[in-house]
């Protein structure tokens, strides 16, 4: 059997190892590739295990960020949503179409992935492999190592670049061949099937739907959606406060100079953002939230300092906590 170049799709998932394992011991030379997105999570820690599973079985890795393109796609998918808002189908051709373009760059022979045939109801189903491949220019040029034997041989298969015999046969979605392998392979550091995709996740979900809404659509403001508490006022404007010190760094880091910044003066308390074109009534909103989420009890006045490009130039605003019955009126999502 010749020797052949191939393109791992390396998510860093257990299926995503395991087809990378099958390949290489077949002996096929192989560069990992990974894509990352403002939506990836990975694990529950937010960890991405691409690169530790690219270093452990020394292979090259190539990554690509999918930005404002991505987001594109996202706002209005071709092929629709998923149960959320997850365009897979959708996302599906835009990461082979990247990996199209690293096959061609790196002179290799074909793609190949950790999918499992009905392991997902949107992406996995022949049909919607077919298409994915038809449309990302890779028709005939993917190989499922996981589920081969249940497709059409590919050209890989036919020409001899790769053996069908040592291929496999998994379906569904239990996950019991996969961890058995793993077990085979002493394969032990992966995450678990439930991370991966924010647009997947029911709360979040209802955060972009609502932000896409109101107009909120560029990179920067879908980042923010990932970080703290969102509430929106009458007035449409939009008030995130952050629920631990690195959420409030992460707020305060991505902040314009222009924008108005709570925090309670003289008390440890959260730290909040305004965006949009917000009115007096809708900073006061702002400081009476950061009391709310403010370290002492009770329901007295608190001075919360207010703040744009600096913050040892503040003003104060005096402000007793919301109700929590109004607090949970203006939230969005969980």
């Amino acid at each position: 059997m010749k020797k052949g170049k191939a393109i791992a799709l390396l998510s860093g998932g257990l299926d995503s190892v395991l087809a990378l394992k099958l390949l290489l011991d077949q002996g096929l030379e192989v560069v990992a590739f990974n894509m990352k997105t403002p939506f990836c999570t990975c694990d529950s820690k937010g960890r991405c295990y691409s690169d530790q599973t690219a270093k452990k079985f020394g292979v090259p890795l190539r990554r690509v960020y999918g930005g404002e393109d991505y987001l594109e796609i996202v706002k209005s998918p071709k092929h629709g949503y998923g149960k959320n808002m997850n365009p897979c189908i959708d996302c599906r051709i835009f990461l082979f179409s990247k990996a199209k373009k690293v096959m061609e760059e790196e002179k290799a022979d074909f793609v190949f992935t950790g999918e499992v045939l009905g392991e997902r109801p949107m992406s996995q189903r022949k049909d919607a492999m077919s298409l994915i491949e038809r449309e990302s220019g890779l028709k005939g040029r993917v190989l499922r190592p996981l589920c081969a034997k249940l497709l059409e041989p590919t050209m890989m298969e036919r020409n001899g670049l790769v053996d069908r015999d040592k291929l496999l046969d998994i379906q569904g979605r239990s996950r019991k061949p996969q961890l058995a392998l793993a077990r085979r392979y002493k394969i032990d550091d992966f995450p678990s099937p439930a991370g991966g995709c924010l647009l997947t996740d029911q709360g979040f979900a209802r955060r972009l739907r609502e932000s896409f809404e109101h107009g909120e659509d560029s990179l920067r403001e879908v980042l923010f959606l990932k970080v703290g508490r969102h509430f929106r006022t009458p007035g449409g404007a939009k008030i995130i406060a952050g629920r631990n010190q690195e959420e409030n760094e992460t707020l305060m880091r991505l902040s314009l100079p222009q924008e108005p910044k709570f925090t309670v003066h003289g008390y440890k308390s959260t730290y909040a953002l305004l965006l949009g074109n917000p009115s007096s009534g809708d900073q006061l909103l702002a400081a009476r939230i950061c009391a709310w989420y403010c370290d002492r009890e009770g329901s007295e006045t608190l001075p919360v300092r207010m703040w744009l490009d600096s913050p040892d130039e503040f003003e104060l605003i005096q402000a007793n906590p919301l109700d929590k019955s109004l607090l949970s009126s203006f939230r969005i999502g969980d």
